[in-house]
């Protein structure tokens, strides 16, 4: 198998932002690298929204396509972080300047659980200290905080393939070698 086939073993669970949408930017840039799930939700009800990646996570699991990664961005972060409190999701999820604490989401990152946050140390919207407080809530050592030279969409994560390199970064601090794929070096 091929690096570019055994990436693409990889399921990646995505929900995107307040103003995008599963043929987003970086929704586009995960299906080309990955096998992903990026469900349609309506962004200006939390509540509905928070259900929607809930029932399709749960549809993953009867299926027996789980997601091996979970990523949330901005909106889909605070998202993500409500299912990973919730036990929802107890798997290893990248948090992309995550909107958490804007949306009254104040639940701390769980125990045993490997994430990375990365933030842009020139956000307008969410204060980078927003995600370096999340970070100490979690376990030391599973959880990282990438602060990179980027604004709120993270847009060089995309264009220098630098997100692609994040997930596999975590995939495979979450499993060990050989298992579910070998992407290699």
């Amino acid at each position: 198998m091929t690096r570019a086939e055994a990436t693409k073993s990889i399921r990646v669970h995505f929900i995107h932002g307040l103003e995008s949408s599963p043929q987003g930017e970086k929704s586009r840039f995960l299906a080309k690298h990955f096998d992903a799930c990026i469900p349609a939700m309506d962004t200006r009800d939390f509540d509905a929204a928070f259900q929607t990646q809930v029932e399709a996570l749960r549809d993953a699991e009867r299926k027996g396509r789980s997601p091996h990664v979970l990523v949330g961005s901005s909106f889909g972060g605070a998202l993500a972080l409500r299912i990973l409190s919730t036990g929802v999701w107890r798997g290893p999820t990248l948090l992309l300047a995550p909107a958490a604490r804007k949306l009254g989401v104040f639940d701390p990152l769980p125990e045993g659980i490997p994430i990375t946050i990365v933030h842009g140390l020139q956000d307008e919207l969410i204060p980078i200290e927003d995600s370096r407080v999340l970070a100490k809530t979690g376990t030391p050592g599973l959880v990282r905080l990438e602060e990179v030279n980027d604004g709120h969409r993270l847009q060089g994560l995309v264009a220098s393939g630098r997100l692609a390199e994040l997930v596999l970064e975590l995939y495979k601090r979450a499993y060990p070698p050989q298992a579910p794929y070998d992407v290699g070096a």
